[in-house]
């Protein structure tokens, strides 16, 4: 059963697809656009609102022919009308699900009453349940082993985040791994990564321009100073990772080869490593790829998740390398 608050978002969507005279709207199309919102609704539902809502606003009735055309009166005062439709509740519970660490801190205080008023609309009632229930039918599962991400306390990702909005120096104090020890200094934002669990800010330290990776769980205080950041020049976040800043570094491209089980291999022919990919079959319950990829850290990691499933073959240095490494993990476990 629908409650008052469905009926009240389905109307108001209604009033929004209703046009200005002379133009016109059928209950058929109006009918399809609040589906389309997310409300489930029956053509007959929607003729009876009209009528209801016929009685209070200016809304007129081309009745001369079949099917019949509503439209706002040529007198009436525009206005808008407030609300959301369940597909854009939906898309707002989603964004906050999944981006909520990318969003500026400062941002999210102010999308709290829209946050808020997607979940009252997805709670609405009968008519929206089966759009509702989505958010429970999606997920996204990271491709590698999950870790518990580290406590990043409020007041310090508000900091962060609103000096590199507002591009200001952020002075922090920062408990450095590598040294054990905990220093104070001013530093010039130009970024935030999320790899995995961990957020980096990307960032120079004084008046330097090296570029540093400062993981942000590290940070013991932040304070946005009332000075302008200095951003290196020609500096592009994007072409920083490219460059290898987390382990990704690009050596050119090169002429992969390798031999797979075919099983291992058989994803590989739904979602290939690129265009030229080939698979072709091999000696018994294998099967030989090639493929044009990128020279990464990243691609050495793949391949080694494939343990004793995979053969490098071609390039002969990564073959080399692959030979070193197997002959160090054997010294590791048969010492």
């Amino acid at each position: 059963m629908q409650s008052q608050n469905d009926t009240l978002l389905r109307q108001l969507a209604m009033l929004r697809h209703i046009p200005q005279h002379p133009r016109q709207v059928t209950a058929r199309e109006l009918t399809e656009r609040v589906e389309a919102e997310g409300f489930e609704v029956s053509k007959r539902t929607v003729e009876r609102d009209l009528l209801s809502l016929s009685e209070i606003f200016p809304l007129l009735s081309n009745e001369r022919s079949r099917p019949y055309g509503w439209s706002w009166s040529k007198d009436a005062e525009a206005f808008a009308l407030p609300g959301m439709s369940p597909l854009q509740a939906l898309t707002l519970e989603l964004a906050h699900d999944h981006l909520a660490t990318l969003l500026p801190a400062g941002l999210l205080d102010t999308l709290a009453p829209y946050f808020k008023c997607a979940e009252g609309v997805l709670s609405s009632g009968d008519g929206v349940k089966k759009l509702a229930s989505w958010r429970k039918k999606v997920a996204i599962v990271p491709p590698n082993q999950p870790l518990i991400p580290p406590n990043y306390p409020e007041e310090i990702i508000e900091a962060v985040h609103s000096a590199l909005l507002s591009e200001q120096q952020l002075e922090i104090s920062y408990a450095s791994r590598e040294q054990g020890e905990t220093k104070t200094y001013p530093v010039h934002p130009l970024g935030i990564v999320q790899r995995g669990a961990v957020t980096y800010l990307v960032a120079t330290l004084y008046g330097y321009t090296d570029i540093r990776l400062l993981a942000v769980h590290r940070i013991q205080s932040a304070q946005v100073l009332d000075q302008p950041a200095k951003t290196p020049k020609k500096f592009d976040l994007a072409e920083f990772i490219r460059e290898g800043a987390f382990g990704f570094e690009e050596s050119g491209e090169i002429k992969l080869v390798v031999r797979f089980t075919a099983p291992a291999a058989e994803h590989l022919r739904e979602t290939p490593l690129s265009l030229d990919q080939q698979i072709e079959p091999d000696k018994a319950d294998w099967v030989r790829l090639q493929a044009t990829v990128p020279d990464t850290a990243q691609l050495r990691w793949w391949l080694l998740g494939f343990a004793d499933q995979v053969e490098v073959l071609e390039p002969k240095s990564l073959r080399i390398e692959f030979v070193e490494m197997t002959q160090s993990l054997h010294g590791i476990y048969h010492p």
